[in-house]
């Protein structure tokens, strides 16, 4: 075989946007946009976007130069992740939610040629640069004439940048993870075929685009000649209202999207003739969470991802399982899965012998994986590069498990596991326990100092809406009936919120400051102490709004 040659019909480079023209070719019917009561086809589509390409190639828009996004899930946000890489830049698209000078630092770090940002963050976007052109002008002013189209689709490298997504928006140091080409296009296609994702789907945008793109659904929806409808706000009412409108059948969302879905006045979905497939990721969602959000008629898949891969794993579900009492499938659907088809390799290893752990369930190490639909390293930090992807594997920080079936589960952030008394304490199981209490709607578990045993876990819970005799005491007992006493908490702290970053995580690095300036209980029985319970409720307030 060593006479066989590559040439241009066999050797093209891998990259999602070829999804925009074929999507054009293959479905010039089908419905590509909804917004309001704007909508598109996906031949407008294609054209929008080559002249979105255009007017950038006119504005001396060059390979490898960045173009930085602030907006919501419209349809310009959606264009621009066909457009910019067509015209041969990297699109930086930046968290909504950050705050001047958050967005200043990554725009800093980022060095864009073009800011583009939507007219509803005009008082952010002044302080911070002075928009450009607008946006509706660009696509009038492309001309994209044939030769240039066919410049568009054509990438020389696979390997050359698509995106720039940021792990963060902290000031001092922003890591921007550089994503490929071809690493989009594996993610991509390994998305669909995980999820399962058939024909046509009527995709709800829940999931802000500016969430490692998506978690590539953007490309996807493409791909698979959907529909994307766009919401600007994301609220339950709204959520609703469109999956009724449209026939909504997928949606991505972090766990926090389903306490709207419970709270909001929820609409029972179960006796419709179709589902809403809701693809999950973020925290590990509870069982007794996934139990009462499936029961108003989604369909509940659980994935796991990082901003420098994608989503990389997914809780493939097993017929078998079908057989299994509803409490079993519902702990197994919280898993985290098995790698998808983009990845090479993924394993969970000793971080001290770098041994892969037994696939017992139980033994816990850091989740590892190779393939190339990781990013190809941050930009403009080595150090962090080196750092994420020593021992040739990128080092995700999860801690987690394998069970014997080869599917894994994660039990906590690196930073986030409890040592008491040099045992390991999962904060995610403690909190899975707590959810199942019938009057807690959110909680979270983070390490509190110890006298005796270094460590020892603390819990912050918000209750069910109007509930308000449910006792410290009460959730203590709860967690030692159905927990090893060592893992239960001691104490039990009631908020009216749990404090969020502006992704909708929960800031466990807030939670740990509070817990070390409260004092341990070293017996369950605290009743003569939850007379200070309000007491502790406005003192961590106080913190709360301090921090």
């Amino acid at each position: 075989m060593d006479n066989l040659v590559l040439c241009e019909a066999n050797n093209v480079p891998l990259t999602p946007i070829t999804f925009l023209k074929r999507a054009s070719e293959c479905y010039p019917n089908r419905t590509s946009i909804i917004n309001g009561q704007t909508r598109f086809t996906w031949p407008q589509t294609y054209d929008r976007c080559c002249r979105l390409a255009a007017s950038l190639i006119s504005l001396n828009i060059a390979k490898n130069d960045v173009v930085s996004v602030v907006a919501p899930n419209i349809p310009a946000m959606y264009e621009m992740h066909f457009a910019v890489p067509m015209a041969g830049a990297v699109l930086n698209p930046i968290n909504t939610r950050l705050d001047a000078t958050s967005i200043a630092a990554i725009i800093r770090h980022a060095k864009p040629k073009i800011l583009f940002i939507d007219r509803t963050y005009e008082p952010l976007a002044r302080e911070i640069l002075h928009l450009l052109s607008n946006y509706e002008g660009l696509i009038q002013k492309g001309e994209p004439t044939p030769s240039l189209v066919a410049r568009m689709f054509h990438i020389k490298d696979e390997k050359d940048p698509i995106s720039l997504n940021y792990t963060s928006g902290t000031t001092a140091d922003p890591k921007g993870a550089v994503i490929t080409h071809r690493g989009a296009y594996l993610s991509t296609l390994s998305s669909i075929i995980a999820w399962e994702m058939g024909a046509y789907p009527v995709y709800l945008w829940t999931l802000p685009m500016f969430h490692s793109n998506g978690w590539m659904c953007t490309w996807g929806i493409a791909a698979r000649g959907g529909t994307n409808v766009c919401m600007r706000h994301v609220t339950g009412p709204e959520i609703y209202k469109n999956i009724e409108m449209h026939r909504v059948t997928h949606m991505c969302c972090v766990p926090t999207v389903f306490n709207i879905l419970l709270r909001e006045n929820p609409l029972d979905l179960s006796q419709r003739s179709w589902l809403v497939h809701v693809l999950i990721g973020g925290s590990p969602p509870p069982a007794a969470l996934l139990k009462k959000v499936q029961r108003l008629g989604f369909q509940v898949m659980h994935a796991y991802g990082l901003t420098e891969a994608g989503p990389v794993l997914f809780c493939e579900w097993q017929d078998e399982w079908n057989r299994l009492p509803e409490n079993q499938q519902m702990e197994l659907k919280a898993r985290q899965g098995l790698g998808t088809l983009g990845l090479a390799e993924v394993d969970v290893k000793n971080k001290e012998t770098q041994e892969s752990v037994p696939r017992d369930g139980k033994t816990m190490g850091e989740i590892v994986i190779k393939g190339s639909s990781i990013m190809k390293g941050y930009l403009n930090n080595p150090k962090a590069t080196l750092e994420v992807f020593k021992h040739g594997w990128l080092n995700t920080g999860d801690v987690g498990v394998i069970h014997p079936d080869g599917h894994i589960e994660i039990k906590d952030r690196s930073k986030d596991i409890i040592i008491s008394g040099g045992e390991n304490i999962s904060s995610v199981e403690v909190e899975n326990v707590l959810y199942k209490h019938p009057k807690v709607l959110e909680a979270a578990v983070v390490a509190m100092p110890h006298r005796s045993w270094g460590e020892t876990p603390c819990a912050f819970v918000v209750l069910q809406r109007g509930e308000t005799d449910t006792k410290e005491t009460d959730l203590i007992v709860y967690c030692r009936n159905n927990l090893p006493h060592f893992t239960c908490p001691r104490k039990v702290v009631f908020l009216e919120k749990l404090p969020k970053n502006r992704n909708g995580k929960i800031l466990k690095l807030k939670l740990r400051d509070i817990a070390k300036g409260l004092v341990a209980e070293d017996e369950v029985n605290v009743r003569s102490k939850f007379v200070q319970r309000h007491e502790d409720k406005s003192r961590v307030d106080h913190f709360i709004s301090r921090l």
